[in-house]
């Protein structure tokens, strides 16, 4: 399921951005003339309000089609997200009207799995997901933690090489959003390559390997994680982690 070197570490999904540009109403809305992602992840992407950070996710996973640029996976230019390997899950999450288990099922079935290897999935996303005790509940009564959690399970059923992620948890309890922390973690440990856009700035902490920090559509700084932290290079790092970048 996962990609592995000869070496036996898990291989990195490397994502370049050349000359993106995008614009809305005859404004321009994303300007990245390059960026580069690759290494183990998760990255996070932060920005105040209106930065442009959920339109460069968009962009990264082919929803959204730029005016101008290229995108490229692993040396081939994007042209699908699905077909690049890759997943998105949303602030809110779309449930299919059937049962857990169902949700995951349908997703399996597009893969024409056997009915004992599909049922032996469900059972294993289920248990990582935290819901094996869910899977007759119809999926639309879970709580909203238990919904975006089968949300990324539904994400994972498709095996992709990215894992797209659009604030995730900012609807959620502390102990609802640590739940998906963890999972977060996990499925980065196991070399699925996450990029999220989060406004939790203690959650790109916690999580990022590094951080890519949008401002005006622009990417203003892409760090490691312990260095953004630590010391900015860039003012608009400095003044996001003060509080002061409000555009």
């Amino acid at each position: 399921m996962r990609d592995v070197t000869v070496e036996g570490q898990l291989a990195s999904t490397r994502i370049d951005v050349t000359a993106l540009r995008l614009s809305r109403s005859g404004r321009q809305v994303l300007d990245v003339p390059h960026l580069v992602l690759e290494g183990p992840g998760p990255t996070a992407i932060l920005g105040p309000n209106g930065a442009g950070k959920s339109l460069l996710l968009r962009c990264l996973h082919g929803l959204i089609a730029q005016d101008t640029g290229t995108i490229a996976q692993d040396g081939r230019r994007l042209r699908s997200g699905a077909a690049a390997g890759q997943a998105m899950v949303f602030q809110r999450p779309v449930l299919l009207r059937r049962s857990v288990a169902a949700n995951l099922a349908f997703v399996l079935r597009r893969q024409r799995l056997g009915h004992a290897t599909r049922q032996k999935r469900i059972a294993e996303l289920l248990e990582e997901g935290g819901l094996s005790t869910k899977a007759r509940q119809p999926a639309r009564s879970l709580s909203g933690g238990e919904a975006q959690r089968l949300a990324i399970l539904r994400a994972l059923a498709t095996g992709p090489r990215v894992l797209f992620l659009d604030e995730p948890t900012s609807a959620l309890d502390p102990a609802a959003t640590a739940k998906i922390e963890t999972m977060i973690a996990r499925i980065a440990s196991e070399g699925v390559r996450v990029v999220l856009v989060t406004h939790d700035i203690g959650q790109a902490r916690r999580l990022a390997h590094d951080i890519i920090l949008m401002q005006g559509g622009r990417v203003a700084e892409h760090s490691p994680a312990g260095a953004f932290f630590a010391r900015p290079l860039t003012q608009a790092g400095r003044l996001y982690l003060s509080g002061e970048l409000l555009i």
